[in-house]
């Protein structure tokens, strides 16, 4: 096992990521910015390195800071977590160069599934279906030419994507030209690759994802996420199992992406992600080579610690289970707490006066907030996540609302009265709803 783990991500991950760290024993060093200084993974962790300005540019996108700080604390491993470096190539050399440890798929498979566009093609080999698209490109003229073969309405998304940054819906070809051109500069400031692909778009589907472990022999899945719930094409609620998948579907699906994970050489946790057009036809997107931010709600029905599961797999410890070892059991719900305001999705950073998180049975926060710190308008603004767990949809739905009541979060604005008027929606406790759900919520 590793005896220190630099911690190369902010927020609530980076303080998840230390209590995995310490619960098996090992030593955590947390990379940060200057204004992360004073946060609880900071203040937590064994250790702590500076790496840079606000800027992400200057420090959680800097590959040389992030290998220079493992380095520097003499880490023998270190974990991505979400967002930032954690798809990178780049990093994941570096990394190797340096006789350090990149908890997550080797840097082969980030090169593979990094470029989604050359995924969606190896998967398709592997037996998934997979909507029409194009190959990468950087050039916008190039862009244009590929969507006439491809027809509106189509996405326009980022080769190196996530969380909804550099994905546009194009419903024109008149719209296409400022489509490419601000989901390019989203994805270079949001990953540090320009690069785009093109994907027919689908009306009214559902959103839905199989979380995989896999070592070097074998692959397993842990069930599926619902993940329709989205604003901008950025979720906000999730739910494990999904409202939307049968039994027939669920083992089908985790069939082809234990199959297709083998057949890509993964290792590690991975997320395989499908959109359900409105027939329950699936169709494979894309595979994300990392930690997902609602990974507790797979947590919290199979039991499972995915992160410590990461760091043993990434130590050459192999899968801890088998398939026939992962059950469900009851029903999960995650709402994400933005600093945002509610009906709107504007950014509302500033100063937490006050934070204090709910409790009581099957209810679960992670959070990196606490009074006096800020929720700052250089980063994600994510919060805290409360994950409610219950025998059944409805208990865990009846639980959350419960949660959120009891929630104080004093001197900025969340998203938790939008996350109230959803669970009292008559169309969501029905399972009724597609990702265009929340437009009724939302006034802007």
């Amino acid at each position: 096992m590793f005896r220190k783990v630099l911690v190369a991500k902010r927020g609530e991950l980076a303080l998840r990521i230390v209590c995995a760290c310490r619960e098996l024993g090992i030593s955590s060093a947390v990379a940060h910015s200057q204004p992360d200084a004073e946060s609880l993974a900071v203040r937590l962790a064994d250790e702590a390195v500076c790496i840079g300005p606000a800027a992400s540019a200057r420090s959680y996108l800097s590959v040389s800071a992030m290998v220079t700080a493992a380095t520097m604390v003499g880490a023998d491993a270190l974990h991505p977590g979400y967002g930032f470096l954690s798809e990178s190539v780049s990093l994941a050399d570096a990394c190797r160069a340096a006789g350090v440890v990149f908890i997550g798929p080797p840097p082969e498979v980030l090169r593979l599934l990094g470029d989604k566009a050359r995924a969606r093609e190896v998967m398709r080999e592997a037996g998934l279906p997979v909507l029409p698209g194009t190959d990468s490109f950087d050039d916008p003229t190039e862009g244009a030419r590929l969507a006439r073969a491809v027809g509106v309405p189509l996405l326009v998304k980022a080769t190196s994507g996530g969380g909804g940054r550099g994905l546009r819906v194009v419903r024109s070809m008149a719209a296409l030209g400022h489509a490419l051109e601000t989901a390019r500069g989203e994805a270079l400031a949001a990953f540090g690759d320009p690069r785009l692909y093109l994907e027919r778009y689908v009306d009214g589907p559902r959103h839905i994802e199989f979380q995989i472990l896999a070592d070097d022999t074998r692959a397993i899945h842990l069930g599926e996420r619902e993940c329709t719930l989205q604003r901008r094409h950025q979720k906000l609620l999730e739910e494990s199992p999904a409202v939307g998948v049968s039994e027939a579907l669920r083992g089908r699906l985790g069939g082809l992406v234990t199959t297709a994970a083998l057949a890509a050489g993964y290792r590690n946790a991975g997320t395989f992600e499908f959109l359900v057009d409105q027939s329950g036809e699936p169709f494979f997107i894309e595979a994300n080579a990392r930690i997902q931010v609602e990974h507790p709600v797979t947590e919290m029905v199979t039991g499972v610690d995915l992160v410590k599961e990461q760091i043993r797999l990434a130590a050459g410890q192999g899968l801890s289970l088998q398939q026939a070892d992962v059950h469900c059991q009851g029903h999960a719900i995650e709402c994400r707490i933005n600093a945002e305001q509610a009906h709107t999705g504007r950014p509302a950073p500033g100063m937490i006066r006050t934070f204090i998180a709910p409790g009581g049975p099957g209810v679960r926060v992670d959070s990196h907030a606490h009074a006096g710190c800020m929720a700052w308008p250089h980063y994600d603004a994510l919060v805290a996540k409360v994950i409610a767990h219950g025998q059944d949809r409805a208990e865990a739905i009846a639980r959350m609302r419960r949660a959120l009541e009891m929630l104080v979060v004093e001197g900025i604005e969340t998203t938790v009265p939008l996350h109230l008027s959803v669970l009292r929606d008559s169309d969501f406790l029905a399972g009724r709803f597609t990702t265009a759900f929340l437009e009724r919520f939302c006034s802007v």
